[in-house]
């Protein structure tokens, strides 16, 4: 069944949408090359349980693919492609952009014994597979909404009361949410041994996109799908920014007060965590609605975001091969080996006293070297997609 409102609109782009990718993947590109040791506590993920501005780049990046479904997929129908086109269409992109995601890993020596599998891009795949499918199979309001609820609760009862395998139930035999002892990192390890994240050396350890955490991940998506829906309505813009701006209010005070029983964490992408996340999204994109599509303020600051936004994938792929490409090569000039990364940075930032400071300017200037190649295909009018 259609909705009637969104029937009724035209299917267009929506450049706040637009505005928000691209700021989201700036930031998930200085945040993945912070600098190193030196750099500010929150320019870093929290170690395990808790939160710091870090944690709430990569869910905001994939509650805009959830969102950007929307007007996606209603495009493409617009022009006459069929459902089974569209859904071939979804099928081989997150199939592609999966493939990507195992090039980043291995890139560029390929160690299949030790190649690991998961990874953001693998994670971005499966929810925009998820959620893209089930919003051509299902494009009513409640049923997204029953899923979101039926993907958190679920998943904190899983954590909460299955035993683990070997160990015991949580909060009885183990603590709740302990780092090696859960349900999702003992799944991983009996899937991918050495081929984790953290530390592959070992059977004892995890990984921060591990496959039963896919699951509220897909609830983060669905929560952009819901905004997007929202945006796509024919309500007035007014109505939209304070919609957004209550959404906003509601995950964030339903997030934390469950983080009280059940902590945020995003290596386990809890499900407070999901609400948390999804609010403080809602907050970005509650405030660049606001300034350019009700205030029309469209000039001058939004170029730079919209340049990243037109090809984050690619943005991505460079700021993720890039320094593996360069630590490759080994440079020996008369004292230690170093890799050419080191010894192209070492006579910028070394000089900086302050090491926050210091590795914050590598952060910039790194992020300022990705958005080259991004600029000039923006400038030709080339858009990659997967």
């Amino acid at each position: 069944m259609t909705n009637p409102a969104l029937a009724s609109t035209p299917v267009q782009r929506l450049l706040s949408l637009d505005v928000l990718r691209g700021i989201t993947i700036a930031f998930m590109i200085m945040v993945n090359n912070n600098g190193g040791s030196g750099s500010w506590g929150f320019m870093n993920h929290a170690a395990w349980n808790g939160l710091t501005p870090t944690d709430l780049v990569f869910p905001t990046f994939v509650f805009v693919v959830g969102a950007s479904i929307i007007f996606a997929f209603d495009a493409r129908l617009a022009r006459g492609a069929t459902r089974a086109s569209v859904v071939w269409h979804t099928v081989r992109r997150a199939g592609i952009l999966f493939l990507l995601g195992v090039v980043v890993n291995g890139f560029p020596f390929f160690k299949l014994d030790h190649l690991r599998i998961y990874g953001v891009l693998q994670r971005i795949a499966f929810c925009y597979l998820a959620v893209g499918l089930f919003y051509l199979w299902d494009k009513r309001v409640w049923t997204k909404m029953a899923a979101i609820g039926a993907l958190l609760a679920g998943y904190w009862i899983l954590l909460r009361w299955v035993p683990v395998p070997g160990a015991g139930t949580p909060g009885r035999g183990i603590p709740f949410l302990d780092p090696d002892r859960n349900l999702v990192a003992w799944l991983d390890r009996q899937i991918f041994p050495y081929h984790l994240y953290e530390d592959w050396t070992t059977h004892n350890l995890r990984d921060p996109e591990g496959l039963l955490s896919n699951l509220p991940a897909a609830a983060t998506a669905l929560i952009g799908l819901l905004a997007g829906l929202w945006l796509r309505s024919g309500r007035a813009a007014k109505a939209k920014t304070v919609g957004l701006a209550v959404g906003a209010a509601a995950c964030l005070a339903s997030g934390y007060l469950w983080s009280l029983c059940f902590p945020l964490n995003k290596k386990m992408w809890t499900s407070s965590y999901v609400l948390v996340a999804a609010g403080w999204s809602l907050v970005l994109l509650t405030v660049v609605y606001w300034a350019v599509e009700q205030k029309g303020w469209r000039k001058g600051w939004t170029w730079v975001w919209l340049v990243f936004g037109s090809n984050a994938i690619v943005a991505y792929m460079v700021s993720e091969l890039l320094p593996s490409a360069l630590d490759s090569i080994t440079v020996h000039a008369g004292g230690p080996a170093r890799s050419l990364r080191e010894v192209l940075a070492a006579p910028i930032f070394a000089h900086i006293p302050n090491p926050g400071w210091a590795a914050f300017a590598y952060s910039v200037s790194f992020t300022a070297v990705c958005f080259v190649p991004v600029w000039a295909l923006y400038r030709k009018k080339i858009f990659v997609k997967v």
